[in-house]
């Protein structure tokens, strides 16, 4: 058996920078643990190479062990961290190697947007454990057989079977029902024209009565500490911010292939606002402002 072409083995980049993105949350760390997978199959000799019958395959089990390991050492950096740590956010792909803010020079680190990178449901998968995560990310996301995933978390294919199905629960205890994405652009919209206005009357009948709001500064950009609960207060906290950054823009964007904001300072993103709504309203909303997390953003700004 001959050894695979280096064309054959990079082709696989993208799909594990998308397995990477999801289990991890962060695509600098799935950019690292995908480069760690292809610098084990290179510290292999060629004819250990030339015995592997899936490459593909072998990428996929040992980024899938290496993000593994990942998610057990993020728990005690994330203890660490200062404030709430949220995913790292998205931009359309389009916009990816553009030149244009949200920019990032390799087509093969584009993430693939779907329902499984909205902000909502990665918040989702940071309340489960490693085992879950993997188990159901590689299964009900991107449809290995358990057995696969068996090799890959190292649990018998039963207990990964039951992992998933665990994992299927958090996602259904924690999901409201999706508003159509019109429905969501038009609620983000009047919001965007709401805060823009400082109309607060205008900005509690967008928001839901329980609508929690969460900044990510990570120690590194001004941010609430802790979430802001209750409509009139996230309200009052964004005419707030509005009053103290006058000279922020806000941009409509899509922010994890869903519609969300932009906001910049002199053309340069300082937070990106992912939402979640419900029934016409919103629910949740993510500010991310830690600005390691905002560099597919600012690339090229």
């Amino acid at each position: 058996m001959s050894e695979p072409g280096l064309s054959a083995i990079m082709s696989e980049r993208r799909q594990l920078i998308n397995l990477a993105y999801r289990l991890l949350g962060s695509l600098a760390e799935a950019e690292d643990a995908v480069q760690e997978t292809y610098t084990r199959w290179y510290a292999l000799s060629a004819q250990q190479r030339a015995a592997i019958a899936a490459p593909g395959a072998w990428l996929t089990t040992v980024a899938g062990r290496i993000c593994l390991d990942l998610l057990g050492s993020a728990r005690a950096r994330r203890e660490r961290y200062v404030g709430e740590w949220i995913p790292e956010p998205l931009p359309e792909p389009t916009e990816w190697g553009t030149g244009r803010p949200g920019a990032t020079a390799d087509p093969a680190d584009r993430v693939t947007l779907d329902e499984s990178v909205n902000m909502a449901f990665l918040v989702v998968l940071e309340s489960m454990t490693p085992a879950e995560r993997v188990a159901f990310i590689l299964h009900d996301v991107f449809r290995y057989p358990f057995a696969d995933v068996a090799e890959i978390v190292g649990r018998t294919p039963a207990a990964c079977r039951k992992l998933a199905s665990s994992a299927r629960r958090r996602i259904r205890a924690a999901r409201a029902p999706a508003s159509p994405a019109a429905e969501q652009a038009r609620v983000v919209r009047d919001f965007k024209r709401a805060w823009e206005a400082k109309d607060i009357r205008a900005l509690i009948g967008l928001l839901d009565p329980d609508a929690t709001a969460i900044a990510d500064g990570g120690g590194l950009a001004s941010a609430e500490l802790r979430p802001l609960e209750g409509g009139e207060r996230v309200a009052r906290a964004c005419v707030e911010i509005a009053a103290r950054l006058s000279d922020m823009t806000l941009v409509e964007s899509t922010v994890n292939g869903q519609p969300g904001l932009v906001g910049r300072l002199n053309g340069v993103t300082v937070t990106v606002y992912a939402f979640a709504v419900a029934d016409g309203r919103i629910t949740h909303i993510w500010a991310i402002r830690n600005p390691e997390k905002l560099r597919p953003w600012t690339a090229g700004a």
